[in-house]
């Protein structure tokens, strides 16, 4: 019983006391780490929508680190990567709360298709970036060594250490010559530790996060869509899909896992409506009748899916359409029709501001206003409300 309550840190009401109870290294001092201690002191807005998202998945992270006994500075790491923004990329590809590379990704049994993506997957990249930074840990033997080859890579942190030994030099942290982007990194993650150590020191207050755990995962039995989820757990679709960023399209893969991420709170309520809710209810779909001339890969185009799921969907087993063959399209999320009060679109690779205008008959100026953008630039995974097409 003893060691359960370790895990779960049952005596702090707070998660930022539990937070700070394990922080095990060493405190860092310097310039590199006064500037970025004045930057989040003089960004006190940034710093509260920061922990404001934060607030959705660091209990579970929390859980992780403490999982493997590793030191707790490591579940502040997001601040300093995505500012725990599980939609956040790169233009370097990283992606997700723990920016992750697909390379590494891949090496860290991290999936991804056109349905889903577990380097945004909160628990899953969690997983496979604490497992990493194990594994970085266990070859240089030091947490400060292990973050910055997170940053730039182990061989060029190996090639420092090699360099310093072959000049007689020392091979701490402190001591090694790294890329200067990995030469801040650390200390910016110092300098959020300090911040969270002693918040008042900075003039800023980290509002309390209940030590207990936000979101449950749930098998829904098959796939659907998070719009029927929502609707069945009485929750918004934008807040059951901020726990849910893995799901690329809003919706389970045809073929499994059926698992989405709910509150605490509404798993009652949603396992009662699934276990009415007809199967032809399951998923938003759009029909289309295939006409002369049709491909797969035109229709895929079309609606803005892959071939895969088309033909996972169709059980389609080669590239042949009959004439007047009729095809469920899946559209949750990715393509939605709009409904009589609007819809929400999510943003993938290639869009842009005026092709989805286009695509919904409304003038790219609404679309920025409803959306309260200042520019045509967007951002994969950003959920953008669409309005009603006007008719005039």
């Amino acid at each position: 019983m003893a060691a359960r309550r370790a895990i779960t840190g049952q005596k702090y009401t707070n998660l930022w006391d539990r937070i700070r109870a394990g922080f095990r290294l060493p405190p860092m001092r310097g310039p590199l780490v006064t500037q970025y201690e004045e930057w989040f002191e003089h960004n006190p807005r940034y710093v509260e929508g920061m922990l404001e998202r934060a607030n959705l998945y660091l209990y579970q992270i929390v859980q992780a680190v403490q999982k493997r006994h590793m030191p707790m500075e490591i579940a502040l790491l997001p601040a300093i990567e995505s500012g725990y923004s599980p939609n956040a990329y790169s233009s370097a590809g990283a992606i997700g709360l723990w920016q992750i590379e697909p390379s590494t990704g891949g090496l860290w049994g991290l999936k991804d298709n056109w349905w889903y993506s577990g380097a945004r997957d909160v628990v899953a990249s969690t997983n496979a970036a604490l497992d990493y930074l194990q594994a970085l840990h266990n070859q240089f033997h030091s947490w400060n060594l292990a973050l910055a080859a997170y940053n730039c890579g182990a061989g060029m942190v190996q090639w420092a250490i090699d360099n310093n030994k072959a000049k007689g030099l020392g091979t701490h942290y402190r001591e090694l010559r790294l890329p200067l982007q990995t030469e801040h990194y650390v200390p910016k993650l110092m300098a959020f530790v300090n911040i969270v150590r002693d918040p008042a020191k900075f003039g800023l207050r980290l509002r309390d996060i209940p030590n207990s755990p936000y979101f449950v995962r749930v098998n829904t039995g098959g796939q659907i869509s998070l719009s029927v989820v929502a609707r069945l757990a009485d929750m918004s679709l934008n807040q059951l899909a901020a726990i849910n960023p893995g799901l690329k399209h809003w919706a389970t893969a045809p073929n499994g896992p059926y698992t989405v991420l709910v509150p605490v709170a509404t798993k009652a309520a949603l396992l009662e409506g699934l276990s009415q809710l007809p199967p032809q209810d399951r998923m938003q779909w759009a029909r289309h009748i295939v006409i002369p001339g049709n491909t797969i890969s035109g229709i895929a185009q079309e609606y803005g899916v892959s071939i895969h799921a088309i033909m996972t969907t169709n059980h389609l087993h080669g590239s042949f359409l009959r004439v007047g063959q009729r095809l469920l399209i899946p559209v949750a999320g990715r393509r939605l029709v709009v409904p009589a009060q609007g819809g929400v679109y999510t943003v993938a690779p290639g869009d842009t501001l005026s092709g989805i205008a286009q695509q919904y008959g409304v003038p790219i100026t609404t679309l920025m206003a409803v959306n309260n953008l200042r520019g045509p630039y967007l951002q994969v995974g950003e959920v953008l409300r669409i309005p009603v097409a006007s008719n005039a």
